[in-house]
């Protein structure tokens, strides 16, 4: 595999950022912490950046909350600001792991998911049934 030096600048650029916390806004728009922290948006990413940059950001503290969906959960939910940063991490990261995961990787990937591997292994299991019929 190939080695990849230094991201860490990448992963704290202001562009990144931005990007990050538009790709964290997502189904979140209008909540009060999302738009508080859009009100100060520049400020609030050169904070992250600068925080980043110095080796003195901190993640904050998990929300823990129970939802009930057809069976009870209990949900962990990162601080809106650690949403930023794990969004400027995989920007960078995920095209890099991407290319080598195998094609029938199917956790955590975008466009990929339970039940597109449902589907492959039922279409492996259905070939795999097909050649194993004897020949009269």
């Amino acid at each position: 595999m190939k080695r990849h030096k230094n991201l860490f600048p990448q992963i704290a650029r202001f562009e990144n950022l931005l990007l990050a916390a538009k790709k964290s806004q997502k189904g979140k728009k209008y909540r009060d912490n999302v738009l508080k922290f859009y009100y100060n948006l520049e400020p609030e990413l050169l904070k992250l950046k600068t925080q980043l940059e110095t080796k003195t950001y901190q993640p904050g503290e998990y929300r823990t909350f129970k939802i009930i969906d057809r069976k009870t959960r209990m949900i962990s939910a990162a601080p809106y600001r650690d949403r930023i940063i794990h969004h400027a991490l995989c920007n960078i990261i995920v095209p890099i792991f991407e290319k080598t995961f195998i094609h029938d990787s199917y956790a955590n990937r975008i466009n990929f998911g339970t039940h597109k591997a449902l589907r492959r292994f039922t279409h492996i299991l259905h070939l795999t049934r097909q050649s194993s019929k004897p020949c009269l």
